[in-house]
């Protein structure tokens, strides 16, 4: 049955929708359990979910209607106009941004030769990798704060110890190492830097 020439139904919508579980569940998983825990960034979790939805539905779409390539390329070509109005988006986030994209690029082309086997398995290798390098691989990541220090007296070589217990306890971080760098002995104050690991 077709209205306006245009079928009601075919039995390509079960595989739609059975293919947009697979997909979502593995997005899931990769945003919600493995990316947000480490990042706590609620913003980019909408982002990676809406921008995931629409490339797999996209990305059905040219491939149940065999569009032509140069259709097909220029609205991809959209993606690489758009661009946030914000700061720039940091590595890690961009790469995530990356690993969404391709996720449901492979869920939603995938054709006959491909079987569900391979489809779950090429996800099930992405989550495990990913898992890895956060919660194993991953190195510390070392960050740096600028403070204005009034205690001049504490910024004496031998009093390096005195100056990096009394810093962790105003700052309430494990500091790594201590620089010393303006003072101004009218004032009575220096400008140090702290070095500490960032927290998860």
């Amino acid at each position: 049955m077709e209205f306006l020439e245009i079928p009601l139904f075919d039995d390509d919508f079960f595989k739609m929708m059975f293919r947009f579980v697979i997909n979502f569940t593995f997005l899931t998983l990769i945003i919600r359990f493995i990316y947000y825990p480490y990042s706590k960034r609620k913003d980019y979790v909408f982002t990676y979910y809406l921008i995931s939805v629409i490339v797999f539905f996209l990305c059905f779409t040219l491939k149940k209607y065999e569009l032509d390539i140069g259709m097909a390329l220029g609205l991809f070509a959209i993606f690489g106009i758009i661009r946030y109005r914000t700061d720039a988006i940091p590595i890690k986030e961009m790469t995530y941004l990356f690993v969404v994209i391709g996720v449901s690029v492979i869920n939603s082309l995938a054709n006959k030769k491909m079987s569900y086997a391979e489809i779950m398995g090429a996800n099930t290798i992405i989550i495990i990798i990913l898992v890895l390098i956060e919660r194993y691989w991953a190195l510390k990541q070392e960050e740096s704060k600028s403070i204005v220090y009034e205690n001049i007296e504490n910024i004496k070589p031998e009093n390096y110890e005195i100056l990096k217990s009394d810093l962790e306890k105003r700052t309430g971080l494990e500091i790594n190492n201590v620089t010393i760098g303006d003072i101004d002995f009218l004032r009575d104050i220096a400008k140090v830097t702290i070095f500490y690991f960032k927290v998860k």
